[in-house]
């Protein structure tokens, strides 16, 4: 317990799934939260996102694990709705310590296809980078900064057969090893300043995006309407351990370590957690 005791946290994401148990497992680590989620649905992603009364949800369980919270509604697409989020939090909570930018979606053949691609780069994409950005300001030595990534920005895709096809998939996968590449760079720019900035990659994650029926569609295209039952055997495809999916719990343990002082010279890193799905595509190198 205390592992963050004092800190206060942005986590953008927070309605619910990977962002709430990030935010909830801080706070019961001891940091006060700026939790922040679009609470809406976008129209070309084909699950519903979260809701008011999950943002509701997620501050009622940081504020039962003892600690304050700030819940703002707000779209990462909108960076002045994002600065005044974090501007409001730090004039509540007085501090900015960690940044969790975990907001993302992912509009598997989305309709219409374009706007599919837009909506992905904007939220996965320029969502984060809004969310990192109007927190600098803010934050100063020590500070450390936990963008979401995915085990898909890992992989070797190979050869596209049909281009054009599933812009919002092909999309999720861009903007996810588009992130990788600016968090690296950031890192470097960062660093003087002994602020870290590091990227988490999951695998298939047990929450509403991977539970969703393009999902399902995705793992299993040789059905017409697959269920969770017939997907969740190839969802097993993707890692190396003998699983379909992890949970959010055992990414906000990794977020916690990258957010805690026991961290405080890993910067830079590209952080998989991803049942060893990286070893089944690459071989060793430095």
């Amino acid at each position: 317990m205390g592992r963050v005791e004092g800190k206060v946290a942005f986590v953008t994401g927070a309605g619910r799934g990977q962002g709430r148990s990030h935010a909830v497992r801080l706070a019961e680590e001891g940091a006060d939260v700026i939790a922040v989620d679009i609470c809406r649905d976008i129209e070309s992603v084909g699950y519903e996102l979260a809701g008011p009364d999950d943002l509701k949800e997620t501050a009622r369980l940081i504020e039962a694990a003892g600690r304050r919270v700030v819940a703002v509604q707000a779209d990462v697409r909108d960076a002045a709705r994002l600065a005044d989020a974090v501007e409001r939090g730090v004039r509540e909570l007085g501090r900015l310590d960690v940044v969790v930018a975990q907001a993302g979606i992912a509009p598997l053949h989305g309709e219409p296809p374009l706007q599919a691609w837009t909506d992905v780069v904007n939220v996965n994409l320029v969502g984060t980078i809004n969310a990192i950005q109007v927190a600098l300001p803010h934050l100063g030595e020590g500070a450390s900064i936990i963008a979401t990534g995915s085990a898909a920005a890992l992989m070797n895709h190979g050869i596209v057969q049909t281009p054009g096809s599933n812009p919002g998939g092909a999309g999720y996968a861009f903007t996810k090893r588009a992130l990788s590449e600016y968090a690296h760079e950031l890192a470097r720019n960062l660093a003087p300043q002994r602020i870290r900035i590091n990227v988490v990659h999951p695998t298939n994650c047990n929450t509403p995006m991977l539970q969703s029926p393009p999902m399902y569609r995705s793992f299993r295209p040789d059905l017409e309407n697959p269920t969770r039952e017939d997907a969740e055997p190839a969802f097993a495809v993707q890692q190396a351990f003998p699983v379909s999916y992890v949970e959010p719990g055992d990414i906000s343990d990794t977020v916690l370590f990258l957010a805690s002082d026991e961290s405080k010279f890993v910067t830079g890193m590209q952080m998989r957690v991803d049942a060893g799905g990286y070893l089944k595509w690459h071989d060793y190198h430095v």
